[in-house]
């Protein structure tokens, strides 16, 4: 894997991708990151000033004296203004991005979800092979228990927790899919589940979450409200706050799928990975990294919820307005265990339009029968915009199947109207 150039883009720097120069060796060898504070607009400061509040210390695997990895909710890290960048305390607690990925056991929990989570296939798309001048695969996990890939890492966590805490009952905040996955794995372990949704959240992830038995709470106020008060309501009752993304059994879980792509993909050289918290994209290269693999991982989000993607370029964390079709990657505040995990292991994150989401879905509808929600189809998009993030074989992850009404209707429609010039997929 290698690492974004040494200089530090402005926020959305991001819309277009840009190609990677370091190798992994010499990014694991950097010192802690001094990217300056920033102003309010998210604008960055001399690069000499002041060490990073994500604190990503000593990625050559010294500890860093503040550094121990703390779940630290995004409601605390920074103050969300609609429409606006901004950035958290300069009193952040510092995360030590080295001894963090040492607690990612993605091993041990690929033995946890044996015979839990599904061996999702991969499937080869030629049309995008051609438009990418590179082998495309397309990894299903769409096709998932829950019909996503966020049964692994809400499972792999409950699975390791404490049985006395999770006999008082599961809590999580989600927009739908990781509400899905702890819904599930309560339901294996017998024991009761209440799940927080930001209102307006899709009806059909709701009411898949209530099938699994889930008491299902809505709140307003977006994603960030609803992990508030999931939170609130775990610590009162002692119960376990199963976090979507910000913890490392979740991320170690998610990690899953990178083993089995070194396993399904011959000579796999790219992983393009959709992005919301950032759970996915952390864990599938905290899983290739632990196999010394020469694979370069991409993360895509939305131009319209770009808050892992000024992060990551801006390298602080960062809260930013989102509102964007791709409900499931509609995270205003990255989490900062994910954030320091990224600054060390992701090779890039880029942001795609709207319309390229829409296009993504028709096409994977036309072209294979892929039933793939927004968020699924980032990587997808992201090939469409930018076909030269292919590099060698490359896997794009669909990472969840549970469209609402409306939008599977609409892709419906306008994948029997539409003329797309790509092959079909075999």
């Amino acid at each position: 894997m290698t690492k974004p150039a040494a200089t530090t883009p402005s926020p959305r720097a991001s819309d277009a991708a840009s190609k990677p120069g370091a190798t992994r060796a010499s990014r694991t060898s950097q010192q802690t990151c001094s990217i300056g504070s920033a102003d309010r607009a998210g604008t960055p400061g001399s690069a000499s000033s002041q060490t990073s509040p994500i604190g990503f210390a000593d990625r050559a695997g010294t500890p860093d004296p503040a550094g121990t990895p703390a779940q630290a909710s995004p409601i605390d890290q920074a103050d969300d203004v609609e429409g606006t960048t901004s950035q958290p305390d300069d009193d952040a607690e510092v995360v030590d991005a080295a001894a963090l990925l040492r607690t990612v056991d993605v091993e041990r929990a690929a033995a946890t979800l044996a015979g839990v989570s599904r061996l999702t296939r991969v499937v080869r798309h030629p049309g995008l092979g051609l438009r990418a001048g590179a082998p495309i695969w397309l990894k299903c996990e769409n096709e998932q228990h829950t019909r996503s890939f966020k049964l692994r890492g809400a499972y792999n966590r409950v699975a390791q927790a404490d049985p006395a805490r999770r006999a008082r009952g599961l809590v999580a905040a989600s927009a739908g899919n990781h509400a899905q996955g702890v819904a599930y794995a309560a339901a294996q372990f017998d024991v009761e589940s209440t799940i927080f949704v930001p209102s307006g959240a899709n009806p059909v992830k709701v009411a898949r979450t209530r099938r699994w038995g889930a008491r299902v709470e809505h709140v307003d106020g977006g994603v960030e409200a609803a992990l508030a008060a999931a939170e609130a309501f775990a610590a009162d009752g002692g119960r376990l706050m199963v976090h979507p993304f910000d913890d490392p059994a979740v991320i170690a879980g998610q990690g899953t799928v990178g083993l089995e792509l070194l396993e399904q993909v011959p000579g796999l050289r790219t992983v393009i990975v959709g992005i919301g918290g950032g759970g996915l994209g952390t864990g599938i290269a905290a899983a290739l990294a632990a196999r010394d693999a020469d694979t370069r991982v991409i993360g895509v989000q939305a131009r319209s919820a770009p808050a892992f993607a000024d992060s990551f370029h801006a390298g602080r964390l960062l809260s930013v307005a989102a509102d964007t079709v791709a409900d499931g990657m509609a995270v205003r505040t990255p989490g900062r265990l994910t954030l320091a995990l990224a600054a060390s292991l992701l090779d890039d994150v880029v942001t795609v339009d709207e319309d390229a989401f829409w296009e993504a879905m028709v096409l994977l509808r036309r072209t294979g029968g892929h039933v793939v929600e927004p968020a699924g189809a980032a990587g997808v998009a992201a090939l469409l915009r930018h076909p030269d993030l292919a590099q060698g074989p490359t896997a794009v992850v669909l990472s969840g199947g549970n469209l609402d009404l409306a939008t599977a209707d609409r892709v419906t429609s306008l994948a029997t109207a539409a003329t797309i010039p790509v092959a079909r997929t075999c």
